[in-house]
């Protein structure tokens, strides 16, 4: 059975992708390390890719988990990427994200504000079961706060073009965080959100073990 390594969310933990089907893998969750002083994107992912102890890994990683995922590759040779709600290069993230980057929004955005309005949340991520909000604001209100700023900073100033030859992309069309009119996904998954990993499970389970 292949090892298969997962990036999961801003912040977030191996939770979002609880309800996915793995018994076609071993799943390695790589777990997020706290970035260092003003730390670039590309030396976060060379550490995070010290935690990967084989040649030409499999990456699943979750929207910011994806944008990792794809930093990895671009260290260490891959057998196959696998983005879920995520971008693939700079030309993905939308325009007004990358304006707030310009203008150093985020730098002045108060982070724990962010992690409080549970309203707004449910809405960005598409959520509406109380299962769901449940998990949604558990993962959100126990990011860390340094992480989470550095990270929207990482976001907004993204500069890839690197795509891997080997990469998936999968997108919700509903998704509100990262919109699908900005992303060129390889399966569009109609009607899906932002939390899609854990609202269409079943569905990515399937799209995931049919294309290792």
């Amino acid at each position: 059975m292949k090892n298969v390594y997962f990036f999961s969310g801003l912040g977030a933990d191996e939770r979002v992708f609880r309800y996915l089907d793995l018994s076609f893998c071993n799943p390695v969750f790589i777990n997020w390390n706290l970035p260092q002083n003003n730390e670039s994107i590309e030396n976060f992912a060379l550490r995070l890719s010290e935690q990967i102890n084989e040649k030409n890994p499999i990456l699943i990683g979750v929207s910011f988990g994806g944008m990792i995922a794809v930093e990895v590759a671009k260290i260490i040779q891959t057998e196959k990427v696998i983005l879920i709600s995520s971008a693939k290069t700079k030309f993905e993230i939308p325009l007004y994200y990358r304006f707030a980057g310009k203008i150093n929004a985020h730098k002045i955005m108060p982070v724990v504000f962010l992690q409080k309005i549970k309203s707004i949340n449910n809405f960005l991520f598409g959520v509406s079961s109380n299962e769901e909000k449940e998990l949604l604001n558990k993962i959100i209100t126990e990011t860390n706060p340094y992480f989470l700023k550095w990270a929207m900073g990482k976001i907004v100033h993204w500069e890839n073009e690197f795509i891997p030859d080997n990469l998936i992309h999968i997108h919700g069309t509903k998704d509100k965080i990262l919109p699908c009119r900005f992303v060129k996904p390889d399966y569009s998954i109609g009607g899906a959100g932002h939390f899609m990993v854990v609202q269409q499970a079943r569905q990515m389970s399937i799209i995931i073990s049919n294309n290792l």
